[in-house]
């Protein structure tokens, strides 16, 4: 597709991003499967280092287990309220999975050129690296050292400290798609980060490694929902233009 010829659908953008709001009180009305599934597709194409995609977006739809993750988000109204949740899982064993699997498309596809496929080969054995030998614990001490020395190497994804946090920052970029596709569809979330990462990780038998980034409650606003004017720093003193 020409870029030239590509619709910018600021205004669509606009509007779901001025809808999308911390609602923390939902109504009793289910979200259709199909509308999730949506939302969860889009959250897919969501930006990651190298496409690595170190993270699963766990839908929680058993009433039962619904109860126990309100439960383990502190008895917060929106966890109580919620039709739904969205637990974002990061951990760098996945994106060696992935990894893997986008290794394995490229020395398959028929359409990619050789150039290409040796960016991809190139690409790909340099993330395994890291999340490899990289994410042992033993790197960690010297990833310490150095950033007290220059703090700007302090997120890098080496030990096994810094490529959760790598994990968890990807994470982060897919949960944001997803509310804002959420938005989109006029469906309401409330990102929630007040809750026991511990019972949660039993919960969902997630493996030693993940970090949970935040637990993402889904619904339809109530109508007594507390909605009030925001309020945002001001974006001028926010930018510094250089």
């Amino acid at each position: 597709m020409n870029t030239q010829d590509f619709v910018r659908p600021w205004d669509a953008f606009q509007a779901a991003n001025r809808f999308r709001r911390t609602i923390r009180k939902f109504n009793s009305v289910p979200i259709p499967e199909d509308e999730v599934h949506a939302l969860l597709a889009e959250a897919a194409f969501a930006p990651s280092s190298g496409d690595m995609q170190p993270y699963e977006l766990h839908w929680i739809r058993a009433p039962a287990l619904k109860a126990s993750i309100a439960t383990a988000c502190n008895g917060q109204k929106a966890a109580a309220s919620a039709a739904d949740f969205i637990v974002v899982v990061a951990n760098p064993a996945l994106g060696l999975r992935t990894a893997r699997a986008q290794l394995a498309h490229v020395e398959s596809s028929l359409t990619l050129e050789q150039d290409s496929k040796a960016y991809y080969r190139k690409q790909v054995g340099m993330f395994q690296k890291i999340l490899g030998v990289g994410s042992s614990a033993l790197w960690s001490p010297l990833v310490l050292l150095a950033a007290l020395i220059r703090p700007t190497l302090s997120l890098i994804p080496i030990g096994h400290i810094g490529g959760r946090q790598w994990a968890a920052r990807n994470a982060i970029f897919a949960a944001q798609t997803l509310m804002l596709a959420a938005a989109a569809k006029g469906i309401d979330s409330c990102p929630m980060e007040g809750f026991s990462a511990s019972q949660v990780a039993r919960l969902l038998r997630l493996p030693r490694g993940s970090v949970i980034p935040l637990v993402i409650a889904l619904g339809y606003r109530a109508d007594d929902a507390r909605i009030e004017e925001r309020w945002r720093y001001p974006v001028m003193d926010m930018v510094i233009s250089h």
